[in-house]
């Protein structure tokens, strides 16, 4: 409930990767803070980095953090109520993390343009909707206008995150 007029608040769970810092996503979650309040907590799932045939784990944790840091940063910046931590490489098992430490309202999967996303290649989507009770909604940005660039600093102060076991 929120204390201030006694409604209550919706706890949306955000996927996202490449895409965490895409202006399709902001503008969906503002659509639903506009609504009602809401918290989010984003999850990036620490998947290998698209380019280049080896990586480490750590590679993967460092990028994906660095994904996490900075769209945490733009979407506070845009007025939302954020939290995140790092998941799982594959994105089912952490949705599957996230649900098992707190329920969510809805999912929202966020994913690049079909063609160049390797979750909807695989039909993530409905993967999701057949083993989560979750409502799910998918956000697919634009075109690569919509998507922070790499070059992009990061500035402000660092987060917490909530790495799992």
């Amino acid at each position: 409930m929120n204390a201030s007029d006694g409604t209550a608040t919706r706890s949306v769970l955000i996927v996202a990767n490449q895409t965490a810092g895409g202006v399709h996503l902001r503008d969906a979650l503002l659509a639903r803070a506009v609504v009602w309040p809401t918290t989010f907590t984003l999850v990036v799932p620490a998947t290998p980095p698209p380019e280049g045939w080896t990586w480490s784990e750590d590679e993967a944790h460092r990028l994906a953090a660095r994904r996490l840091h900075l769209a945490i940063e733009r979407l506070r910046a845009a007025g939302l109520d954020v939290t995140g931590r790092l998941g799982d490489h594959d994105p089912m098992e952490a949705v599957a993390d996230a649900l098992l430490r707190e329920p969510f309202d809805e999912i929202v999967l966020s994913t690049l343009p079909a063609g160049l996303s390797r979750w909807l290649r695989s039909d993530l989507p409905s993967r999701m909707r057949r083993r989560f009770a979750t409502a799910l909604t998918v956000v697919t940005a634009d075109g690569p206008d919509a998507l922070p660039q790499r070059s992009e600093p990061l500035v402000g102060s660092p987060i917490r995150l909530d790495m799992p076991a």
